[in-house]
């Protein structure tokens, strides 16, 4: 976080502008860009707070032994009237919250396009779900139904502002550099959030020392990561245009971007939308690269999610053990971003998440046979995923960037965003209804399988430079 420069390419001297005050422009011109990069990369650095000390660590964990707090005798709870088990009413939340969330990004995605105040509308849902998220301090007892509540909009508010942050990728490079700037912007999340978590796991290990029970300093933890999204997201209120593509001139890398319409009202917008969704049958290939995402990728989420869930209830990891885990995630998978990105360069991004997937299901399987009460091997896992997360991640959404047509990034990003950090919702179903019928923690992480298996195949089947060319974008050299 040092550094607000970026690794922008060398201009070969036949490239440069001849006289001083174009070369003046063309260094301006960097220097607007660098700014801009590095205020979206502020913004993942702000909301992965959430995503990791909220939605990966503390939350699942904490949530069910409140709501087992309020269960019945046959360990049940009963929100809304509905028999869920105590142990599956996280899940649950997560699935519903997601729900709720697809037309809440769609509709605002539609908005955002139409009116080009993309920066304005991505803040303001930060900032509703920083507070929500403040507000799980007062989580305590047996309030399983005001934890749900709260994850219910923390989530939504969650996935509509970084679905509207992912609409500013094709502005922010060329094609041959996307790759590489949304695989740093996910490293920047992946530090800023393992950076919190190191505070929140000091914490909680001393906890006893500062007079606080353990029930306690979770509640801090869950309000730290609304106030860590809050503060760090003044950066790119400051740093990012309004409209996202609005970037500098040396970035081409959308043709001819249709200009907003501010004077028209929003409230079209629900035609809009419906035009929106009608109209993405024009395009197939990228419908079914986005089929192939949704599938894999909430097989991925669900494992983020849940992750410290199995670890606690199937393996018998404490709470110190759990966090140290996912910071160990959060670590590596900088490095992983970072490195799949490099591979990306040499072999392309649609053979990169292939082979991601690959140790996708071998993470699975390492989950599935791993023995009860060894750190050790929980530790081990936790590299496995942090090798493949970040890069898996970071290439799809640069791939799926380039499959978008011009003007219509946030409401596509706000289709793609129904799976992705924090938003997945099949995953957590089946997650929750295996455990539901078998009682078994290792029979609901198995079950996910199915999302990586399909994922694969249907990503085999995506002729990528095919699906770029028909959406009448540049091809990158590289795929």
């Amino acid at each position: 976080m040092t550094s607000t420069t970026d690794n922008l390419p060398d201009r070969r001297p036949d490239d440069l502008p001849d006289g001083p005050p174009e070369r003046a422009a063309a260094a301006a011109d960097d220097s607007a860009l660098r700014r801009i990069r590095f205020g979206w990369y502020i913004n993942d650095w702000a909301n992965a707070a959430f995503s990791a000390t909220v939605l990966t660590v503390f939350l699942g964990p904490y949530l069910t032994t409140v709501a087992k707090n309020a269960a019945d005798a046959a360990g049940d709870v009963h929100p809304l009237g509905l028999s869920v088990r105590a142990g599956s009413f996280f899940p649950y939340t997560v699935s519903f919250s997601v729900l709720l969330s697809v037309a809440a990004m769609l509709l605002t995605g539609t908005v955002a396009d139409r009116t080009g105040r993309h920066k304005e509308l991505m803040c303001g849902f930060a900032y509703v779900g920083a507070v929500a998220t403040m507000g799980m301090f007062l989580l305590d007892g047996d309030r399983y139904l005001l934890g749900g509540a709260l994850l219910v909009v923390a989530n939504i508010a969650y996935a509509v502002s970084v679905a509207l942050s992912y609409a500013y990728l094709p502005g922010l490079a060329t094609p041959d550099e996307r790759d590489a700037v949304s695989s740093k912007g996910w490293a920047y999340g992946y530090a800023g959030g393992g950076l919190l978590l190191i505070a929140n796991l000091a914490l909680f290990q001393g906890h006893d020392a500062l007079g606080l029970s353990s029930g306690t300093a979770v509640r801090i933890c869950l309000a730290s990561a609304g106030l860590w999204w809050a503060l760090f997201t003044i950066v790119p209120m400051l740093r990012l245009p309004s409209r996202a593509g609005a970037a500098p001139s040396r970035i081409v890398a959308v043709p001819d971007r249709p200009a907003p319409a501010p004077d028209r009202p929003a409230a079209g917008s629900l035609r809009e939308l419906a035009r929106t969704l009608r109209g993405m049958r024009q395009y197939p290939l990228t419908l079914l690269y986005l089929g192939a995402f949704l599938c894999y990728n909430d097989g991925i989420q669900t494992v983020v999610s849940q992750a410290s869930l199995y670890g606690s209830e199937e393996l018998g990891m404490d709470q110190t053990t759990l966090v140290a885990a996912v910071l160990l995630v959060q670590i590596v998978a900088i490095g992983g971003a970072l490195l799949l990105g490099r591979i990306a360069r040499r072999y392309g991004a649609k053979r990169t998440v292939l082979g991601s997937l690959v140790g996708w299901v071998a993470t699975l399987a390492l989950g599935y046979l791993m023995p009860a009460h060894q750190p050790v091997w929980f530790f081990a896992l936790a590299c496995m995923i942090g090798l493949v997360l970040g890069g898996s991640q970071a290439l799809s959404r640069s791939l799926f960037s380039h499959l978008i047509p011009a003007g219509r990034e946030a409401e596509y990003f706000s289709v793609y965003k129904v799976s992705d950090r924090g938003t997945s919702w099949m995953g957590p179903l089946v997650f929750g209804l295996a455990y539901q019928i078998t009682g078994s923690y290792r029979s609901a992480i198995i079950s996910l399988l199915v999302f990586f298996l399909i994922g694969f195949v249907l990503l085999l089947k995506v002729p990528v430079r095919r699906a770029i060319e028909a959406v009448g974008n540049p091809v990158p050299e590289r795929l």
